[in-house]
């Protein structure tokens, strides 16, 4: 993916920034940047941009549970300021960034200031190769080579030529640095499902509303299911749709990761995930009956296309190992990531 052509700034330089990095600073960096220009910012406090880095990563941290990297500092500092400022980890961006902003941790000052250290001036390192902090600072403020900004000890002043060029191509831009961090995020993540979907809050999670018609077709046919985590008897409209693998993890809402659940239990188990040697044998028995039902009375029912996942010949009958093959890699792999079991007592 490439940046658009400019003749007032040298692109080749910014779009080498991402060429050798260890950590997701980098591409955390150039976002707040970004959306201080769009803002109509020339003038940004290192404070205010250290604050864009973690509240824009904040719901890839917290939520979506993805690993930065042994190294990278900014998963460790969210995960602590989370606890230090007492944010859900589902909080809209603007108020994470106005906690960050005007924190009441001392410690969460210090976290945010700690980027100080190497962040501001190796970004510029296309721009001075072989230059250290000290000469990185000087040449920046005298616009040699037309840096993207010029560094001061609390500041940045972004180059003029550059706010015009970031508040043009502000959308190209934004992609290009989402899908170079997608790419870097996907190499420490290698089983991990959907990360381009995992880089920011969806502005709205999708309705389950036809997941919700297909259990109830089901419903309609047996009259009531048993909830496989609390015995409950669950009838229409005394149900919620429940994701057997979080929803935070596998980022979507096909029909086989979910079953009818008992709404109290839904609600408490959040992301957590559930023990396989419990659970699993319940909800594979209800994923079969809702098969055999819909193959026997709806044969044509859009929803049943998304089994193919697990076997492309479940119109022969669905098949407890295969699906075992699929859920079980996903819990574990999700486990690894940070997903806590569910342990608490039932409903």
């Amino acid at each position: 993916m490439n940046l658009p052509y400019s003749s007032a700034v040298p692109i080749n330089l910014l779009a080498s920034c991402f060429n050798s990095t260890s950590a997701t600073y980098k591409f955390y960096w150039l976002l707040a940047i970004l959306d201080a220009a769009e803002e109509g910012k020339r003038e940004v406090s290192k404070k205010e941009l250290f604050a864009r880095m973690l509240s824009t990563s904040w719901y890839t941290v917290n939520y979506f549970n993805i690993s930065f990297g042994f190294q990278d500092l900014i998963q460790k500092a969210v995960q602590e300021i989370k606890e230090l400022e007492d944010i859900r980890i589902d909080a809209d961006r603007s108020l994470i960034f106005q906690k960050l902003s005007n924190p009441t941790s001392a410690k969460t000052e210090v976290l945010l200031k700690h980027f100080d250290k190497n962040v501001p001036h190796w970004f510029l390192s296309p721009w001075y190769p072989g230059r250290n902090k000290q000469d990185i600072y000087i040449l920046s403020q005298e616009n040699s080579h037309s840096p993207l900004y010029a560094l001061y000890r609390d500041k940045i002043i972004i180059n003029s030529d550059w706010v015009e060029y970031l508040q043009k191509n502000s959308r190209i831009i934004r992609d290009f640095i989402y899908w170079n961090l997608a790419m870097f995020l996907q190499i420490r993540n290698p089983n991990v499902p959907d990360i381009p979907n995992k880089l920011i809050k969806p502005a709205t999670r999708s309705t389950l509303l036809n997941q919700r018609k297909f259990w109830d077709m089901i419903l309609d046919e047996v009259g009531s299911l048993e909830c496989i985590y609390t015995g409950k008897k669950l009838t229409k409209g005394n149900y919620h749709v429940e994701h057997f693998v979080p929803y935070s993890f596998v980022s979507h809402n096909q029909i086989w990761n979910l079953i009818p659940g008992d709404i109290c239990f839904n609600l408490s188990k959040s992301n957590k995930l559930p023990v396989m040697d419990r659970y699993f044998e319940g909800f594979f028995n209800l994923q079969k009956l809702a098969l055999d039902v819909y193959l026997d009375k709806k044969p044509q029912e859009k929803l049943l296309q998304e089994y193919f996942y697990i076997d492309k010949n479940f119109a022969e009958g669905i098949d407890r190992d295969k699906f075992f093959q699929v859920i079980n890699p996903l819990i574990t792999i999700a486990s690894n990531n940070g997903f806590n079991f569910y342990t608490e007592k039932p409903c």
